[in-house]
């Protein structure tokens, strides 16, 4: 082989190794392959399959394709996928509409999630429509070519992530809701949860997601294959109406165009403002996505707050309790639905205990001294009554991710050892751990040697440290990227997969630098949906001391609109507020409506247009709030993760 072919080589997607295919062949053997009831449910109910191949933007540009996964037809698993993740990504790519039960539709496999249609006495009742207004019109499009086609009189939000309300505008017009004929029900704080989680943090969140749900990987049997609660995420337009309707008590009766429902707030389960849906008259319960055909994140790997699996089971066995005995189907907002009250049973039993379970063993070995890294070493499966439950397994989140997230959740990011109190940063950890190892080269022979005796776990942690010390070095790199590579095609967790092929392709090809969405990294709608007090926090966050020259300015802000008023204080740096308030001496007075807000923020360089149109009245020394605006950070969206900060890769 010519030295240019072994080079193209290198940067291409390898086959499974044979320590690879000896950890799928065991796989084989570990579970009930044989037990196909989940295909029979999966495709029960089913009305019709989708009738495009795409869904596009009105651009042409690709928001989901159907098609995307033909691949996954071969019952058998390549090589290259771990078997039980396979059986689950052939599960996720069943899509269309199914009719649940009376009155109760499903689509599925448009997206990450599902979104159901309900059935009233006059209109229809939308339960979280997906991510993207595209995905959403087309569900309900295809819903309309096999029943009646009725009006949404409703929106219900069961929870605060993007991927059960984004969609909105693609089945209602906003117009609608603000006058009165279609209303949106969503649980007590939603929208401060859905924007404070999707904004303060959001432009790190997203780059993350790219690799906690593969979106920058091809779809094939080296690259993404599934998403754990779904196929992926869908590319189209984020959107958001704010609620008119929230549910405050822990259990509340609603009827919605004739239907009664009785909705159960479960806040700090599966999200901070989550609830589940009870419809005594059909004997149905949805259970939004507190109960899932996988074991959900306690911490999902994209970030988060950590989530408390404490109350999560408590609320599952409330669920259990009060709904169990009369419902007939358990529906969810990913994956298919489960028929037969013994089923429902078991299946809400068994989640609940394995949410308790991963509490309580992991404090039970936190309290003998066990570190995070010992527990999740230690607590590698569930009890095997669990584990060998399909619904239970690691698909999405995993033990060993979980165990850690709930040590952080009670003892923090300290292993209480004094050595970790105040370690080297990364990249001079990195160069040092080299040099006392004998250099690069030395430390690739030896990592040569472990993957080749398929330690791929061992390799990518020590040459990881080479990638940091030296990150230009291209053995080292493709090196790591192989190691990571196995570690993907090992995978039964879908997120971890992602994760693995994701880092292995930048390592090889660098990364992919994407659009900023204006510099922000969030989406328009949910900017537009910004309190002036989450606005302000946002501007706090992006604020670099290091482009400002002033130490202190005093500001208070305006707003005609609201009638509200904010004292702002930036000193050394640091921006703070105080709501209803006025400093008594201000260096400068802000007056304009709070529609400017976004703009404002999005491009603080159009100021000075703003102030000569009129639409901002400035008193004062305006040169000090164009400072300020002019320090603001933009995020890039496509920082390095699997290289050093600072450097292109």
């Amino acid at each position: 082989m010519s030295v240019e072919n072994a080079s193209a080589n290198a940067l291409l997607p390898k086959d499974a190794s044979a320590a690879t295919t000896r950890l799928h062949h065991a796989c084989m053997s570990s579970m009930p392959f044989e037990d196909d009831a989940d295909f029979t449910d999966a495709w029960r109910g089913l009305v019709a399959k989708p009738s495009a191949a795409r869904v596009e933007r009105k651009s042409g540009a690709v928001v989901w394709d159907f098609h995307a996964y033909a691949f996954e037809q071969e019952v058998r698993a390549p090589l290259t996928v771990n078997p039980s993740l396979w059986r689950l990504a052939r599960l996720n790519n069943i899509a269309g509409l199914f009719k649940v039960t009376e009155r109760i539709y499903q689509i599925r496999g448009f997206d990450l999630s599902n979104m159901n249609i309900i059935e009233g006495d006059t209109g229809l009742i939308i339960m979280d429509p997906l991510i993207s207004t595209e995905v959403a019109a087309a569900g309900l499009e295809l819903y309309f070519q096999h029943r009646p086609k009725k009006p949404v009189l409703s929106v219900i939000y069961t929870h605060c992530h993007v991927d059960h309300f984004g969609g909105v505008k693609g089945v209602v017009d906003e117009a609608d809701v603000q006058a009165g004929r279609v209303s949106v029900v969503a649980p007590f704080g939603f929208m401060e949860e859905a924007v404070s989680e999707n904004v303060l943090a959001g432009p790190a969140m997203g780059r993350r997601a790219q690799y906690m749900y593969g979106g920058l990987l091809p779809k094939g049997e080296k690259g993404q294959v599934d998403a754990g609660l779904g196929k992926a995420t869908s590319k189209g337009t984020v959107t958001l109406i704010p609620p008119t309707v929230l549910i405050r008590q822990e259990y509340e009766t609603q009827v919605i165009d004739g239907l009664e429902i009785e909705f159960q707030l479960t806040p700090g389960t599966e999200a901070p403002a989550e609830m589940n849906l009870f419809f005594p008259s059909l004997r149905a319960l949805c259970v939004a996505e507190n109960a899932c055909r996988c074991q959900h994140n306690i911490l999902t790997i994209r970030g988060a707050q950590v989530r408390d699996p404490k109350i999560w089971s408590y609320y599952l066995g409330e669920t259990l309790e009060r709904y169990g005995a009369q419902s007939d189907v358990l529906f969810a907002q990913h994956h298919w639905p489960t028929w037969g009250q013994d089923n429902i049973r078991v299946f809400l039993e068994d989640q609940r205990d394995m949410y308790a379970f991963l509490n309580n063993a992991t404090l039970r070995l936190l309290n003998h001294g066990l570190t995070p890294l010992d527990i999740a070493d230690q607590l590698r499966k569930l009890p095997d009554s669990l584990a060998r439950k399909w619904y239970n397994r690691d698909y999405y989140g995993s033990v060993s991710h979980n165990v850690r997230a709930v040590y952080q959740r009670y003892l923090g990011f300290y292993d209480a050892n004094p050595a970790n109190l105040n370690p080297l940063p990364t990249r001079e950890s990195a160069s040092r751990h080299i040099e006392w190892m004998g250099g690069a080269a030395a430390v690739l022979a030896k990592a040569r040697q472990s993957f080749a005796e398929g330690d791929y776990r061992w390799v990518a942690e020590i040459v990881n440290k080479v990638v940091f010390s030296e990150p230009d070095n291209v053995e080292a790199r493709h090196l790591q990227a192989d190691a990571l590579e196995q570690l993907g095609y090992q995978c039964e967790n879908t997120t971890w997969r992602n994760a693995y092929l994701t880092g292995a392709m930048e390592l090889r090809h660098g990364v992919r630098k994407g659009p900023s969405r204006g510099g922000l990294g969030v989406p328009p709608d949910l900017m537009n949906a910004l309190t002036p007090e989450q606005f302000f926090d946002f501007l706090a966050v992006r604020l670099n001391p290091n482009k400002l020259t002033q130490p202190r300015t005093l500001i208070n802000w305006s707003f005609s609109d609201t009638d509200q008023d904010y004292a702002l204080t930036l000193r050394e740096g640091v921006l703070t507020y105080l709501s209803h308030r006025k400093h008594a001496e201000p260096d400068v007075e802000v007056a304009m409506t709070a529609a400017l807000l976004v703009p404002l923020g999005a491009q603080p360089e159009d100021f000075p247009g703003m102030l000569e149109q009129g639409d901002i009245q400035v008193s004062g020394d305006s040169d000090k709030l164009k400072q300020m605006l002019g320090a603001l950070d933009r995020f890039s969206g496509s920082f390095n993760i699997v290289t050093p900060q600072g450097l292109e890769s």
